[in-house]
């Protein structure tokens, strides 16, 4: 949930002041000025708070933070237990498990201001770093723990915390945590939780698939599916066009849309890192203002450059689809598919990053050499042919400067415990990725 509710004609007609919510819970919701419900908090709130499980189908920018939020601090404030056992061991007694360190960290802000007027103590816990700070956190007694697989079971195998008194379990964006392969990890977690008809579990998707709904089945108790087309997926209210730029012709075209166009906030999408890079490089190069969220930059400092964006200090932030999932970021009125997503969900969230809340926005996407094929997926997936632009002279930027590269403040690369690559995690098993620009010198002058 954003510290800004949907305007009026994204929310239901239930209001929270209707629902057997706590004093406490109301309190937070009204010094928010939140009145009525989004569509997945109208229908899984009635639900939830009787402590049964729910598997929802919600995007990302739909409220379904408040949803389970308000439903874990509702079981955990009316079924009380002490946070450290006879042994001042930590009894975490609610897990919410998210696919990355920035989902995960929005989570825990909004968890900070929906239990503002409670007691419940929060912690969070993810890769990259604070690995003391966060133990500390959690070693001193933690109600409701976030954070992503990873982490969480290394603090567990340590002995920071147990799992014993779990009386809650959400699993947050469940289908790009089995595309990141953390299936194992979830697992592990699932299996030293306490019996699903002993604790309220909730599992929400952008999908609900056969393998989700298989997990959901196999480790909760019952769930109620509950679907929710979210408003992020009527692409409808965005304007979008597909280019079919040659791998040359990218990047003089995104630097010329990008000065033609003149977006206070864009996001440009891409498939690779090295792809993330060369962008970068060329923007600095020709004097627009980017910064460039990855994996391989530290978390400290990908957290200073998204508040830098957010705080209009940036006009482009780039980014792959794993390093700006659940981020929320207001007035993003472009985005640039500079690589067309291998699958068709994807496209769907990333221009989901635009006219939110009810705005408008745009979406220019690149159908290149190498990844045009993706869209024919895509227009059957949104029920709709992205209208065509064409690749003109004008739109192509004019004295291209050469690229500045700068040096990269990296997260150091260090194998895992097993001797593997860094994360442990499996990988991606689906297409080949698209290699997109080259790193060739653009043609600028070069039309369709």
């Amino acid at each position: 949930m954003d510290t800004t509710q949907l305007d009026k004609t994204h929310l239901s007609d239930t209001k929270f002041a209707d629902l057997p919510l706590l004093p406490e819970l109301q309190s937070a919701i009204a010094e928010m000025d939140f009145e009525y419900c989004t569509p997945i908090q109208a229908k899984t709130l009635p639900i939830s708070l009787t402590g049964k499980d729910i598997a929802g189908q919600a995007q990302t920018g739909t409220g379904k933070t408040a949803a389970f939020l308000l439903a874990a601090f509702q079981h955990l404030i009316k079924n009380p237990k002490p946070n450290l056992n006879k042994r001042g061991q930590a009894e975490v007694r609610f897990v919410i498990l998210a696919p990355t360190r920035e989902l995960a960290i929005q989570i825990a802000k909004d968890a900070e201001v929906l239990s503002k007027n409670t007691e419940l103590k929060i912690a969070l816990a993810y890769g990259g770093t604070g690995y003391d700070k966060q133990q500390k956190a959690i070693e001193a007694g933690v109600d409701l723990l976030i954070g992503t697989p990873g982490r969480i079971i290394d603090y567990w195998k340590k002995k920071v915390f147990s799992l014993h008194e779990c009386q809650g379990l959400v699993l947050d964006e469940a289908d790009r945590m089995l595309d990141l392969g953390f299936i194992q990890d979830i697992r592990f977690l699932l299996r030293r939780l306490p019996k699903p008809e002993k604790r309220l579990s909730m599992m929400f998707s952008a999908t609900l698939s056969h393998r989700v709904m298989e997990l959901s089945y196999e480790h909760m108790n019952q769930p109620q599916k509950l679907e929710v087309k979210a408003e992020a997926v009527n692409t409808k209210k965005i304007a979008q066009s597909v280019y079919y730029p040659s791998n040359d012709e990218k990047i003089p075209l995104l630097i010329g849309l990008i000065q033609t166009l003149e977006p206070e906030r864009a996001i440009v999408f891409v498939n690779t890192k090295r792809n993330a890079e060369t962008i970068d490089d060329f923007l600095r190069g020709n004097d627009i203002q980017a910064v460039l969220i990855s994996g391989d930059v530290r978390q400290n400092k990908r957290q200073q450059l998204l508040k830098e964006f957010g705080n209009g200090k940036h006009q482009v932030m780039i980014a792959t689809d794993v390093a700006a999932r659940g981020l929320h970021i207001d007035d993003v009125s472009h985005v640039f598919n500079f690589d067309l997503p291998q699958i068709a969900e994807d496209y769907v969230h990333r221009i989901g990053r635009t006219a939110r809340a009810g705005a408008s926005g745009e979406a220019h996407s690149f159908a290149c050499e190498d990844t045009a094929f993706y869209l024919p997926e895509i227009e059957e997936y949104i029920g709709m042919s992205v209208p065509m632009a064409s690749v003109t002279s004008d739109l192509l930027a004019d004295d291209l400067k050469p690229r500045k590269r700068v040096t990269r403040d990296r997260v150091p690369q260090r194998p895992n415990s097993k001797g593997g690559k860094p994360g442990g995690g499996k990988k991606f098993s689906g297409k080949p990725r698209s290699g997109g620009y080259k790193g060739k010198k653009p043609a600028p002058n070069k039309s369709s």
